[in-house]
């Protein structure tokens, strides 16, 4: 299995290598298409491999006129199979911290939780490559309050590192019956202003660790982003018809003035396409600081993107969505 592994990295980080040369080649090709389209002539400093150009222009289709880069490797398996997430903690975990991940448990579908106990990431890392985990992800603390998560995809990557805050679990609340159960049910997706590069980026890896959902479920799981905070709600349609998820839920989700909100209960009175959304915890707000490529055990790992001091400072500047 290690040197399975090896040789993988070893393919990957070639594969890696080649992007440069495949891109130069593409923008030669696409100067030659442009040139045939519009009648003008070839360019001079392709004339000498035009006829070669050409031919390889001829063959190719939707899936290899463009480029691949090592981004779409990362998930390129993602649709084969259901994502399978390994949940852990910092050594020596307090009690809210320990609550916190048992939530996080059935907040992923096909997530495990297992004690850290002292055990090494590396260690952690190479178990989960070798029993087909897609996920790991590890929960930090500071005096007793859950303030960082690490989100690393196997077997390359990418691994990306978010700040905790405003964390309010199931547990936290008091009148157990108002909040109700929380369902298991593989959940309905709404990722809402993530319009960047870098806020899709951020959405590709959070929306890869959900499961593909059936038409007619009543879970629903918000990422919403704003000023870069990204808000985590989840909630259950409490309506009893089946039907898809109408795009109403825009409006509700954002406070606008479609809906009403009481004892975190959300209504859209409308017929048919009226709902009634019920908030069930858990809830948390994280801030993205940082995104390698890489496995979060391989410190030499490329860097993304990181935040950095000057950039708190830029108020206006919104770096994953408007």
């Amino acid at each position: 299995m290690l040197r399975r592994n090896i040789r993988l990295r070893r393919e990957y980080i070639y594969r890696k290598s080649l992007e440069g040369k495949e891109r130069l080649l593409y923008e030669k090709k696409r100067k030659i298409k442009e040139a045939l389209e519009e009648g003008k002539p070839i360019p001079t400093e392709l004339r000498n491999e035009e006829a070669a150009l050409r031919q390889e222009i001829d063959l190719e289709d939707d899936q290899t006129a463009v480029p691949r880069s090592h981004i779409d490797d990362e998930y390129a398996n993602a649709t084969e199979q259901d994502p399978k997430i390994l949940l852990t903690t910092s050594r020596n975990p307090s009690a809210p911290l320990t609550q916190f991940v048992k939530e996080l448990k059935f907040v992923f579908p096909n997530a495990q939780r297992m004690n850290r106990g002292g055990q090494v990431i590396s260690e952690i890392i190479e178990t989960c490559r070798a029993h087909d985990f897609t996920d790991v992800v590890l929960v930090h603390e500071h005096r007793g309050v859950p303030d960082g998560i690490i989100i690393s995809h196997l077997p390359f990557g990418p691994t990306a590192y978010f700040g905790l805050l405003n964390v309010v679990t199931r547990h936290d609340i008091k009148d157990k019956k108002a909040i109700g159960k929380m369902s298991e049910a593989y959940p309905h997706l709404i990722l809402n202003n993530f319009s960047t590069k870098l806020g899709e980026r951020t959405a590709n890896i959070l929306k890869h660790l959900f499961p593909v959902p059936k038409p007619d479920t009543k879970r629903i799981i918000t990422f919403a982003n704003q000023s870069d905070f990204i808000s985590f709600r989840q909630y259950i349609d409490q309506k009893k018809e089946d039907r898809r998820l109408p795009k109403v839920y825009w409006g509700i989700l954002k406070g606008g003035q479609q809906g009403t909100s009481m004892h975190h209960v959300y209504e859209k009175h409308g017929g048919p396409k009226s709902i009634e959304l019920k908030e069930v915890g858990p809830r948390f707000e994280l801030r993205l600081y940082q995104i390698k490529l890489g496995t979060v055990d391989q410190s030499e790992a490329q860097i993304e993107w990181v935040i950095r001091p000057y950039m708190n400072t830029t108020k206006k500047r919104k770096f994953l969505g408007d």
